[in-house]
């Protein structure tokens, strides 16, 4: 199929109307179409049956090698940082504050044309010390650009989940990505019910929110699977069902550790529109082996498989890894070497920087084209901001539910019947 393309003068006019208040003020000669999370969400939409790749840009190299495939795939792309990763009490180099500016840089500096979404992934909040400190801090990185938001109240039982969601919605701009969460990211244990889904998402559009996306406890875990479970994908097929008028789309964590097979199902029987791809990006990048999903292979004695010639120099990996053995991390601790570990990624020589960037590019190039189903959907999300001639696209629907019936005192009155088995804690934050 001959690749979709777009006109210099329909890019020149989404550049000029599609592009943010935040990011128009804070970059203003910008080429870079850098837009709200909405319209990567309505471009996988109009094509049907496509998810965007969310890319956890834990290091710059990932930020730039998943540009490059997007660009190369013609796909609307979201870079993305969780409040672990990049938080105030962050793990990585790149943070909420920091990450617009690192990836405008980056788009003009290559030529990124494609639209690209700066979301702050798993914002998550647990009591409610948690929510004051949000209403003051979410500001703070629109401020620094971030086009799109994920509230995670998910470790709260589920009318404190919808109420926190009501709270903190003021603090987000109206024409921001916006994305909720039902269930902790737990694998096996405590998964969501369409029971929870509805109940948040009912709860929400009576109070006139409208969530882009809604992520599940669907069967995954975050960072590197220990079995293979997965995803759940009749199950998440059954909510994203019984919540279809209300038009969320689905929200994929964990996809490291899934087969490619699976993603398709759920590309296939779901209405995902967004599919989280962390821990991969970081394992390619430093030239751990991975198999063809993401998956960290380890040797014969249980250590992560460097391969030589790929990723980091030799030199470098042996010193991160003595780091890490230094303070007797385990396997899923390794992630804490992104921060230590940035300056002396980039102080590589050029060649080393090249192939990291080439490598974490050609995964993420694969599995937009092979398993998502993105190729050529930068065209539908150009035509949503000209048809929208504005960067808010404004609400998928309308408010269905009365207001009256969704009072604090009748959340917590539903929320009581609800059965609901939310399993032991679980690690839902990054």
């Amino acid at each position: 199929m001959a690749k979709r393309k777009v006109a210099k003068a329909d890019f020149k006019k989404a550049l000029e109307i599609g592009r943010p208040p935040n990011i128009k003020k804070l970059f203003p000669n910008s080429k870079a179409l850098i837009v709200s999370g909405k319209v990567v969400d309505r471009a996988m939409i109009a094509k049907g049956k496509a998810i965007a790749m969310a890319a956890n840009g834990r290091n710059q190299f990932v930020i730039r090698g998943v540009l490059q495939a997007a660009q190369r795939a013609n796909t609307p792309v979201i870079i993305e940082i969780a409040k672990s990763e990049g938080g105030a009490k962050a793990y990585c180099a790149v943070t909420y504050w920091n990450m617009a500016m690192l990836v405008d840089t980056i788009c003009n500096e290559l030529g990124i044309t494609i639209p690209v979404a700066i979301h702050a992934d798993h914002y998550g909040i647990k009591n409610e010390k948690d929510l004051a400190a949000a209403k003051v801090e979410i500001p703070t990185f629109f401020e620094a650009g971030m086009t799109s938001i994920a509230i995670d109240a998910s470790h709260l039982p589920d009318d404190q989940n919808l109420l926190a969601n009501i709270s903190i919605n003021p603090y987000i701009p109206a024409w921001a990505g916006l994305e909720t969460e039902v269930g902790e990211i737990k694998g096996e244990a405590g998964l969501s019910t369409v029971e929870e889904a509805l109940f948040l998402i009912r709860g929400l559009n009576a109070h006139d929110i409208f969530p882009d996306w809604i992520a599940l406890n669907n069967g995954t875990t975050h960072g590197i699977e220990e079995k293979d479970s997965g995803i759940q994908v009749e199950l998440t097929a059954s909510i994203h069902a019984a919540i279809e008028k209300y038009k969320v789309s689905g929200a994929q964590h964990g996809t490291s550790g899934n087969s490619s097979e699976r993603l398709r199902q759920i590309l296939a029987k779901t209405h995902t529109t967004k599919a989280n791809v962390a821990t991969a990006l970081q394992m390619i990048s430093w030239g751990v082996q991975v198999n063809d999903y993401g998956n960290a292979i380890l040797d014969a004695d249980g250590n992560f498989s460097k391969v030589k010639g790929e990723g980091v120099s030799e030199e470098l990996w042996a010193e991160m890894v003595a780091h890490a053995q230094s303070k007797s991390w385990k396997k899923g601790d390794y992630k804490n070497l992104n921060l230590p570990f940035e300056n002396k990624l980039l102080s590589q020589p050029k060649e080393i920087r090249d192939r990291i960037v080439e490598q974490v590019g050609a995964f993420a190039y694969k599995m937009m084209t092979e398993v998502f189903n993105s190729r050529d959907t930068a065209p539908f999300a150009i035509e949503a901001i000209l048809k929208a001639n504005s960067y808010d696209l404004g609400p998928k629907v309308g408010r269905m539910e009365d207001p009256a019936e969704w009072a604090e005192s009748k959340i917590i009155e539903r929320a009581a019947r609800l059965a609901s088995d939310k399993g032991p804690a679980g690690k839902f934050d990054d």
